[in-house]
């Protein structure tokens, strides 16, 4: 309980300082988000440039409303993911629409598919990113590397009961992209299951 307390601390920590309207808290949070928000709004987006917007948008959301961020409801990460995917796709809906308008191909049941495939695929992302190292290095083996669990097992240093538990929580996790996808509505953030 303690250990999970401490990331709780600095995040409440970060948002008093953001409060405070310190830019060096702004800049602290950058290098440790960046790279999460850039890469989101890249997966849902697909354009480098407009990942690019989105971040910029994202940080500055970030420092107008420090207050937005409720330490309550999980982890600034999860915020700032939520509040990443929820622009991203405005941002793509925006555009998909727009480019229909103008008499583009597609129709409004492709362009919700579109959102909806993005929103798991970037939901999928996120989670990888976010499972314990364990698990996420048995995933790689066996998905990248197409070992099966006995060579997974072998690689990791771990029994073959091990490499399956941790493939099962593994795909039990990534499972829940699919999930949550489903049960999200147009233009709700997704189920994160933080704060938007």
């Amino acid at each position: 309980m303690a250990k999970r307390d401490v990331p709780l601390r600095w995040d409440r920590k970060m948002q008093q300082r953001l409060a405070r309207g310190e830019a060096a808290a702004l800049g602290e949070l950058y290098d440790r988000f960046a790279s999460l928000v850039h890469g989101l709004a890249h997966r849902v987006l697909g354009d480098e440039r407009a990942a690019d917007h989105i971040t910029r948008d994202v940080f500055a959301h970030v420092w107008e409303h420090p207050d937005a961020y409720d330490p309550r409801q999980g982890p600034l990460r999860t915020w700032v993911a939520t509040l990443t995917h929820r622009l991203a796709v405005q941002r793509l809906r925006a555009t998909e629409t727009a480019a229909l308008a103008r008499g583009g191909p597609g129709t409004t049941e492709e362009l919700e598919s579109k959102v909806r495939h993005a929103s798991v695929a970037a939901r999928a992302d996120y989670i990888v990113q976010s499972m314990p190292a364990p698990l996420r290095a048995a995933l790689e083996l066996a998905y990248f590397q197409r070992r099966d669990y006995r060579q997974t097992a072998a690689d990791l240093g771990v029994t073959e009961d091990e490499a399956r538990r941790r493939l099962r929580l593994g795909l039990q996790l990534l499972s829940t992209a699919r999930d949550a996808g489903a049960l999200e509505t147009p233009g709700a953030p997704p189920g994160y299951g933080g704060a938007a």
